[in-house]
């Protein structure tokens, strides 16, 4: 079953019962109502998920990190997807992969995640060491994007590039010095967009890796933008390419 996960917060759990996640129990702050909350409770009868009443101290208590609103669902822990599955994925569209050179902060995960899926990328790839996992946090800062967008974990960031290009996918990183701006590159085809870790972007070996490094133009005394930010940029411009093809 693996170690247990505590998702809070109301849309969270509303977005996981809907996924249909393995939840072993609901915990609900008595007194709480509204109509999500109604919602849940349909759903976790439904399901036949049991829920335990608790006042608020014991919820903090249980998930003191959470912002709860109220309620709390206890998960086995996230499922991650074989990295070979992504490469094998069967669709009609071009393919569109998101990969994370050892991301740290697990807030900047849960937003790109969020952004990837929105953006119609079919997945999402992390380094299993020395980087941020999916954890309750990224999961509620995901809203609920977690439970659609499949996420793996591999050991080599560098190899599963390899593996990528091999299949015939341009790879694309993000980099403050790249040679080429971010709209004039073409992301029609089979794409895997690349971004760094907080503060020492992409690796070397990883830029070695890619076919293009992209910059994303900056004005005034900033250095660069949150990864998050810069993120987001680059996966609107896949979707505005691929929307305009169609």
């Amino acid at each position: 079953m693996g170690e247990k996960l505590l998702v809070g917060g109301r849309q969270p759990v509303l977005e996981a019962l809907r996924a249909g996640t393995e939840i072993s129990r609901l915990f609900l702050q008595k007194g709480t109502h509204g109509n999500v909350v109604d919602e849940i409770l349909r759903l976790a009868r439904q399901s036949g998920i049991p829920v335990e009443l608790k006042d608020r101290q014991t919820l903090e208590r249980l998930a003191p990190a959470h912002n709860h609103q109220g309620v709390l669902a206890e998960t086995v822990a996230f499922g991650y997807t074989p990295f070979h599955r992504l490469l094998e994925q069967q669709d009609d569209r071009p393919a569109f992969l998101l990969v994370l050179d050892h991301l740290q902060d697990p807030h900047n995960l849960g937003a790109l995640i969020r952004t990837a899926y929105a953006a119609g990328c079919q997945g999402l790839v992390i380094a299993e060491r020395r980087a941020a996992q999916v954890t309750a946090a990224v999961v509620r800062t995901a809203c609920g994007a977690t439970l659609h967008l499949p996420v793996a974990r591999v050991v080599n960031v560098a190899r599963c590039l390899e593996e990528c290009r091999e299949a015939g996918w341009w790879i694309y990183g993000a980099d403050m010095a790249g040679e080429t701006l971010y709209t004039a590159a073409d992301y029609r085809g089979n794409t895997v967009l690349v971004l760094g870790s907080e503060g020492k972007g992409l690796s070397r070996l990883i830029k070695e890796k890619c076919d293009l490094l992209l910059r994303v133009p900056m004005k005034g005394q900033l250095a660069s933008l949150n990864v998050s930010v810069a993120g987001a940029l680059l996966l609107y411009e896949v979707l505005r390419q691929r929307e305009e093809r169609l």
